[in-house]
């Protein structure tokens, strides 16, 4: 839960003595805490937002276009997703890439010392969280074929894993062994990497988030829009994802 988010929320609609009963009511319940210590941590939550949301100017503001993530389709792969990502594009001008976010492919290319260098990073599913073992071997697998589709050969794989205040720390394990299966397979190792908590002390529960990526390496590359009339495309039935792996 985003105490943050839901302390400013309510900080324009009930104001400061409501908030805080209610920040105390959440907290206790997700956390288990006495009502003193629930209370403690409710103050400081206000306190953190009134110091946040004070200071602001124009450079640390941003633009509120009042379209939310969900409403807009942002990664469910519709047209507000790829609206969004060519809008990213706009603003990365990444001019000296071979395959950049213009072109919308599954990964990003460079070119060094005569060999493409290719890119690619994904995701957790939002519905793994409970199953750290299966989000890091699907989210290893996801952005290694990215690597293997552009043609190039996988030599690296780097992790950010982000658990909530309350998450069992046992859970950065399981989605690192969910990763090493896959590295194990393919003989390519996992070298870096980042752990952190969701928000720090402003978020708490259990959620998991992060993602993996994966660097390759070649002398050719098989990007999208190099696709032509007459190609021959070959297509594989999902072995399963986040959804299928939790239904």
């Amino acid at each position: 839960m985003d105490l943050e988010g839901y302390a400013r929320r309510l900080l324009t609609s009930v104001g400061v003595k409501k908030t805080t009963e209610k920040l105390i009511e959440r907290i206790i319940e997700i956390k288990g805490w006495n009502e003193e210590k629930a209370k403690s941590w409710a103050k400081a939550v206000i306190e953190e937002v009134k110091n946040a949301y004070s200071s602001s100017n124009y450079i640390l503001d941003y633009f509120k276009s009042s379209i939310k993530m969900g409403e807009f389709g942002v990664g469910s792969r519709g047209r507000g997703d790829f609206y969004v990502h060519s809008k990213i594009a706009e603003i990365s001008k990444s001019e000296d890439a071979i395959i950049s976010t213009r072109d919308l492919d599954d990964a990003g290319v460079v070119r060094c010392n005569g060999k493409y260098i290719v890119i690619s990073v994904d995701g957790i599913h939002s519905r793994l969280s409970e199953f750290p073992f299966i989000a890091g071997f699907h989210v290893t697998r996801a952005a290694m074929r990215d690597v293997y589709v552009m043609g190039a050969e996988p030599i690296a794989v780097f992790s950010d894993i982000h658990i909530a205040d309350d998450g069992d720390v046992s859970k950065i394990f399981d989605h690192i062994a969910g990763i090493c299966t896959v590295c194990e397979a393919t003989g390519v190792p996992l070298v870096s990497g980042s752990t952190l908590r969701i928000g720090g002390d402003m978020v708490i529960g259990e959620r998991m988030t992060g993602c993996v990526g994966c660097v390759g390496i070649a002398d050719t590359i098989t990007p999208r829009k190099n696709v032509k009339e007459g190609d021959i495309l070959l297509l594989t039935e999902g072995a399963g994802g986040g959804t299928i792996a939790t239904t």
